[in-house]
Formats: structure tokens, C-alpha cells, sequence
């Protein structure tokens, strides 16, 4: 009798925990969704890119897999786009021992003569192009290792800091790139 008892006890400490996280959970689900400690905005569903997305340009080699990649997505290379240019340059530089996980990308829609070391240039596909439309002209994307565009930001307002901050926490977690 007392060992009915026991199992009783047993079987409830390991199921009430389940039990009344679930109903919190859906009691409460503006608990789960509203916070979040990155400072970009999350690219909900997360764009994935294929190698045929992103046309490198004839005198740029590069490649989305491996390396975090800090992309500016715009029709025209003005004023506007060199300063983002110049802050992804700043961020990579502080990212200090990480700074060789991460690389720059410009993905101009239209021709270019803009030429920089360290900055590849690419043009979309016309897939990827819809896809990144829905997002303000001239926007600061992350896209991961895997080729996944997760993160956006906009330049305009953009904190260096706070990219900084993503970034680090992001490699801290990440076993890729």
C-alpha cells in the first residue's frame, strides 16, 4: 500500500511540471513571442538562399557557405550605401578575433563601379529579389554560414554596438561559420 503511495508521489513530481508549463504556455503565449534579446528584426520565415540566388560579379570570387555575412541590399550605390558600407567595415574590424567569420557583401540590383577591398559584390536572382522586396530599399541583412537570411536591420538608424552584441552572441552559440 505505501508503495502505491510512493509511485503516486513519483508519477506526479514528473508530470505537474509538464503540466502547468503547458498551460502557462497557452494561457500566456504573449510570453514566449514578445521578447526577444536580439537587436535586429527577425526576417520571418527565414529567406534560404541557393547558390544561384547571388551572381557574384566577374572580378569578386566569393560564397555565402562558411562565414556569417553582413549583406547591403540596394538599386544604386550612393551616399547612403558607401557610409553602410563603411559601418559593416567597423563592425567587422571590432569584432576582433571573430572578424575572419565574418565577410561583407554588397547585392546591387543595377551596375555598379563601386570597388573596395574586402567587399564582395553580387546581384540578386530574380527569386531572392521578390523575396527581399518586402523589406525597405536600401536594408542591412545577416545571412548565416548555411545561407539562411535571418536577421535585418535598418542602416538609417543602424547601432554599431547593437549589431556587435548579435553577432557575439551569435557566434557564441553557433558551432558553424
Amino acid at each position: 500500500m505505501n508503495s502505491k503511495k510512493e509511485l503516486w508521489v513519483l508519477l506526479a513530481s514528473f508530470v505537474i511540471p509538464i503540466v502547468l508549463g503547458t498551460a502557462f504556455f497557452y494561457w500566456n503565449p504573449t510570453a514566449f513571442t514578445g521578447n526577444t534579446v536580439n537587436y535586429g528584426q527577425f526576417v520571418n520565415p527565414i529567406i534560404t538562399t541557393e547558390k544561384q540566388d547571388v551572381v557574384f560579379a566577374e572580378n569578386t570570387k566569393g560564397d555565402l557557405q562558411g562565414l556569417w555575412t553582413l549583406t547591403y541590399v540596394t538599386n544604386q550605390c550612393d551616399n547612403t550605401c558607401t557610409q553602410a558600407l563603411k559601418d559593416m567595415k567597423t563592425i567587422r574590424i571590432l569584432m576582433n578575433e571573430n572578424m575572419r567569420r565574418v565577410q561583407r557583401l554588397l547585392l546591387i540590383n543595377g551596375a555598379t563601379d563601386f570597388q573596395e577591398a574586402g567587399v564582395l559584390i553580387a546581384h540578386p536572382s530574380v527569386m531572392l529579389n521578390q523575396q527581399l522586396s518586402k523589406f525597405p530599399n536600401n536594408s542591412l541583412f545577416l545571412i548565416d554560414p548555411l545561407g539562411n537570411v535571418m536577421l535585418h536591420y535598418n542602416p538609417k538608424a543602424l547601432d554599431i554596438k547593437r549589431v556587435i552584441k548579435d553577432l557575439k552572441r551569435l557566434f557564441k552559440y553557433s558551432r558553424i561559420g
